[in-house]
């Protein structure tokens, strides 16, 4: 079944006008056991787009196992940030992403992925994220990007499970068995037949 490719551009991701003007518009790739490349086997990774055909998203499952002072730099070192920081991907892996709820959208860039739920690596809402002891966020090291086109071909070569995201799984503390969980949830014969129903996105 021929499925919707998501297109996202890296430099909108820093650059882009602020988030009022984005849409909500994210959605969970689950790998397939046949994808073997290190970089995705076994992953779970929300993904969002922009017009043009570039793909970003960040993996939700795999924590980088340091302790957040060995992966932040200093300036964003922060004893208000509990979690680990998780392995977004092989792109930019200096890059320090946010994944974070919003009741507001943020005055600084940021891309609204799902209701109240914003996606940014600017400087200015990772440190208001820092310099707050009850907002619900997630930091990532890097991210993870495909070229125009490279992820339609992915999704057309049957190597994605695609699912809708939902805010709960996006900040789960035991990301542990999400992989495992979400295949079966979406290689069930109710999801097939539910997104035959639906027929192409």
């Amino acid at each position: 079944m021929r499925t919707r490719a998501f297109a996202f551009a890296f430099a909108l991701l820093a650059f882009a006008p602020a988030a009022p003007a984005q849409p909500a518009n994210g959605v969970l790739l689950v790998a397939k056991p046949t994808i073997v490349d290190p970089n995705f086997n076994r992953t779970v990774v929300l993904v969002t787009q922009a017009p043009d055909a570039e793909t970003v998203g960040v993996i939700l499952n795999r924590p980088v196992p340091l302790a957040a002072s060995e992966v932040l730099p200093p300036e964003l070192l922060s004893d208000n940030y509990p979690d680990s920081v998780y392995y977004g991907g092989p792109v930019l892996r200096r890059v320090i992403v946010a994944l974070f709820h919003a009741d507001r959208a943020p005055t600084a860039p940021a891309f609204h992925v799902l209701k109240d739920v914003y996606l940014s690596m600017h400087p200015d809402n990772i440190k208001m994220l820092l310099e707050s002891k009850h907002r619900r966020y997630r930091l990532y090291a890097g991210f993870a990007g495909w070229a125009p086109g490279q992820l339609e071909a992915e999704l057309e070569r049957d190597g994605w499970y695609v699912l809708p995201a939902e805010e709960d799984l996006l900040f789960r503390k035991d990301t542990a068995g999400l992989w495992q969980e979400l295949l079966r949830r979406a290689s069930s014969p109710r999801a097939a037949a539910r997104l035959q129903r639906k027929g192409p996105a």
